[in-house]
C-alpha cells in the first residue's frame, strides 16, 4: 500500500487528473478499474476521478510495488541541462517571490523545448528551483513548475515562470485575459514617425512547412486576428528605435507585423531584408535580431524591466557615430 498527502502545489485539481501525474504510465481504464473497485481511495472513501482535491486529502493506493512502479516511472530524469550547467545554475533573475519568477531570457535559448535533446530557459529554470529547494525530484511527479509565456528562440527579454500552482494559474490567467501589458523594443529599417500609439490590425496565416506566417488586412481562411501598437522612441537616420505593445500573442507577430508595412526588424533573418541585415553584420557586428522584450506590467500593477542586449548597445553606438 501507497499513502500520499495532497500537497498546496497538487490541490485544488480533478482527482484523476492528479493520478493521471502520479502514474503517468496507466491508461485511463486501469485507474477508473482501481477506483470502481477500491483499489484506489481519496480519504478512506470510494472516489470516482471527478473529485476536486485540496491540500491536506489523503490518497491510498492499494497496488503492489510491482505495479505502482510500472506505472510511476519514479526513475524519469527530473530535467535536462548542458553538461556547462551542471550544478548551480546561472540565470539573469529580474525578479522573484514565493510563487513567481522573472528571467531575463538571452537569444539562441528556446523559451520551451521543441525536441527532446533541446535545452531550454524552462529547463534552466526547473534546475535553478531543484538546486535552490524550492522543489524537490519528487515534486516534479505530480507538479512541474513552468514558463507562462514564450519568446521566440533569437528574441531576448522577459520571461515568467510560475514556481508555484497558485502563481502558474494567476499568471496564465492574466495572459489568457491579456491583462499583462507586454513591451518590446526593436530597430526596424527605415524611418517611421509615431509620437503617439499607432495601431496595427491582421490577420496571421502560419505555413507550418516552413514555420513562417504571413499577414493579411483582410480575414481568410484559418487566419488568426493579430493586433499590435507601436510608437517612435528615436530616430537614427535610416533606422527607428520604436516601442511594441503586443495586444494579441502570436507566433513571430512583431516581426512578421513590422515586415508586413516595410519595417522589418534588423537581423531578423526570417522576415528580414537580406542585404540591410548584412550590412549592419559587417559594420556594426550584429549577430541577431534586435528585438527585446524589454518591459512588462502585471495586473497589479507591478511593472518589471530588463536592461536592452549588447548587440543593442553596439548598434546604437554605431549609429550614432554615423550620423552626418
Amino acid at each position: 500500500m501507497k499513502e500520499f498527502q495532497i500537497k498546496p502545489n497538487e490541490a485544488n485539481q480533478r482527482f484523476d487528473k492528479y493520478l493521471h501525474k502520479l502514474l503517468p504510465q496507466a491508461p485511463n481504464s486501469f485507474l477508473y478499474k482501481m477506483l470502481r473497485k477500491k483499489n484506489i481511495v481519496l480519504n478512506e472513501k470510494k472516489a470516482t476521478g471527478k473529485e476536486q482535491i485540496s491540500a491536506g486529502d489523503m490518497v491510498k493506493l492499494f497496488l503492489s510495488d510491482e505495479t505502482f512502479e510500472k506505472f510511476h516511472v519514479s526513475d524519469r530524469p527530473a530535467v535536462s541541462v548542458p553538461p556547462r550547467a551542471a550544478g548551480r545554475v546561472n540565470l539573469d533573475i529580474v525578479y522573484e517571490d514565493a510563487d513567481i519568477l522573472i528571467i531575463n531570457k538571452p537569444c539562441g535559448m528556446l523559451s520551451q523545448k521543441a525536441n527532446a535533446s533541446d535545452i531550454s530557459a524552462n529547463d534552466l529554470v526547473l534546475q535553478y528551483l531543484l538546486d535552490t529547494g524550492c522543489v524537490t525530484a519528487e515534486d516534479l511527479q505530480t507538479f512541474r513548475p513552468s514558463i507562462c509565456n514564450r519568446l521566440d528562440r533569437n528574441t531576448s527579454g522577459l520571461l515568467i515562470a510560475g514556481k508555484t500552482l497558485a502563481g502558474l494559474q494567476d499568471i496564465s490567467e492574466q495572459i489568457r485575459e491579456r491583462r499583462i501589458d507586454k513591451y518590446y523594443h526593436c530597430i526596424v529599417n527605415g524611418v517611421l514617425r509615431a509620437k503617439t500609439p499607432q495601431q496595427l490590425c491582421g490577420y496571421l496565416y502560419k505555413d507550418h512547412k516552413d514555420n513562417r506566417v504571413q499577414v493579411s488586412r483582410k480575414p481568410l481562411k484559418d487566419g488568426q486576428y493579430i493586433e499590435t501598437e507601436y510608437k517612435t522612441v528615436r530616430l537614427y537616420g535610416a533606422c527607428t528605435l520604436l516601442e511594441v505593445r503586443l495586444i494579441t500573442g502570436r507566433s513571430h507577430q512583431i516581426r512578421a507585423h513590422l515586415a508586413a508595412i516595410g519595417h522589418p526588424v534588423i537581423g531578423d533573418s526570417k522576415y528580414g531584408d537580406p542585404d540591410v541585415n548584412a550590412y549592419y553584420k559587417r559594420n556594426a557586428h550584429i549577430r541577431h535580431q534586435l528585438l527585446h522584450a524589454n518591459r512588462l506590467r502585471l495586473a497589479d500593477g507591478r511593472e518589471f524591466c530588463a536592461p536592452l542586449t549588447e548587440d543593442f548597445r553596439k548598434m546604437e553606438a554605431f549609429l550614432e557615430e554615423s550620423r552626418p
